[in-house]
């Protein structure tokens, strides 16, 4: 008869064997610090986490203020630094106002789980991140997950929920197909039934400057919430909740991710408020971006996403795999999408443009990157 123990450790072996079957394994690839790779698998966009301004600003943080903040911000956690940061965050995206967290993940994890209880409804994009994925788990709420970028059915959605208090979920560009969301009509859709949009702008902050929210004129709305990632386009750690001050002082009071957790680290949040810095004054650094996806696209074929993630279609996760390592081999890193990663199934290369890669490195990867998809794809 076997033990408890001996029946996880079989357990354990079957998921594995299923995994590595499947061509659904993972594991963690450490890198060098300066390794000669081109790297177009991170996600950082402008180039910005080793900007000498913003590693500098880093830096002198953690020798004025610590390795880390020390304690939750309702301790003793919450540092000038904090407040510097969610006040130019919230210039630069025409909010009202910002409340920093730790991570993206939490700032997701806060909005939903703090003002969403049994009583309410979700309606979600089919094409959501994980983080509110989970959020809406853990908030035991009722859930409609809605085709992709499907207005008619939100609305449709939102006409049946009978004056309960709901949210619709959104992201302003989604990091697998690179596509935007209708922020208008969903938008106008929320304004219409009394619903709260929250809009992840993970992929939009930077890349397209204050983000697609406020280019589309939808900043300051009462009605509309902003979440967004310092680890992307800023080149730091860290997240943050964008949206009216009574929204942000619930989430202060509500929100567990925010109550329970340790504060940004001081180094994360100056180096993000220098990237804001650098972004104000190089305003033109995004079309970088744009440039390079536009043409990158072209060359491989594939339709131009909006934001700066490219993915690229694979017949199977393992030759998705296969075309990875190839090019690697040839001294370029790109990312890969697989199951359950990808709300459709189809494993793709995931390939992020960075303004900071030089022309010539940026030709080189190019290259490489055609002949490798010509081969696997």
């Amino acid at each position: 008869m076997s033990t408890p123990g001996l029946r996880w450790s079989e357990w354990l072996a079957d998921q594995a064997a299923q995994r590595e079957a499947a061509g659904l394994r993972r594991s963690l690839r450490p890198r060098a610090a300066a390794d000669g790779v081109i790297d177009l698998a991170g996600n950082d966009y402008l180039g910005l986490s080793k900007d000498p301004l913003v590693t500098a600003a880093a830096a002198d943080a953690a020798l004025m203020w610590g390795a880390g903040a020390g304690a939750s911000r309702l301790v003793t956690g919450t540092l000038l630094l904090h407040t510097h940061l969610e006040e130019a965050l919230a210039d630069y995206t025409g909010q009202p106002a910002a409340l920093v967290m730790s991570t993206g993940y939490h700032a997701n994890l806060s909005i939903v789980t703090a003002l969403v209880d049994r009583d309410c409804l979700v309606i979600s994009d089919a094409h959501i991140h994980a983080s509110l994925v989970d959020a809406v788990r853990l908030s035991r709420a009722d859930l409609v997950v809605v085709p992709h970028s499907d207005v008619a059915a939100v609305r449709a959605a939102l006409a049946s929920a009978a004056g309960r208090r709901t949210i619709v979920l959104a992201e302003s560009i989604y990091s697998v197909l690179g596509d935007r969301a209708p922020l208008v009509e969903l938008a106008a859709a929320c304004q219409e039934y009394g619903a709260l949009l929250v809009v992840d702008e993970a992929h939009g902050l930077g890349v397209h400057g204050p983000g697609l929210v406020r280019l589309s004129g939808l900043n300051g709305l009462s009605h509309v919430v902003v979440t967004a990632t310092l680890s992307k386009a800023l080149g730091s750690q860290g997240g943050a909740v964008l949206g009216s001050p009574e929204i942000l002082e619930h989430l202060v009071n509500r929100a567990r991710p925010f109550i329970f957790d340790t504060a940004l680290a001081p180094a994360s949040a100056a180096a993000a408020l220098a990237a804001l810095g650098i972004l104000r004054e190089r305003a033109q650094l995004p079309d970088v971006v744009r440039t390079r996806v536009v043409d990158l696209a072209a060359a491989l074929g594939v339709e131009p996403p909006a934001g700066a993630v490219l993915s690229v279609p694979m017949p199977s996760p393992g030759v998705a795999l296969a075309a990875q390592a190839a090019a690697a081999d040839q001294g370029v890193r790109v990312g890969c999408f697989r199951p359950p990663s990808v709300p459709d199934g189809i494993s793709r290369l995931r390939i992020t443009v960075n303004a900071g890669v030089s022309d010539e490195d940026w030709t080189r990867a190019t290259g490489v990157l055609v002949a490798v998809v010509k081969e696997h794809g």
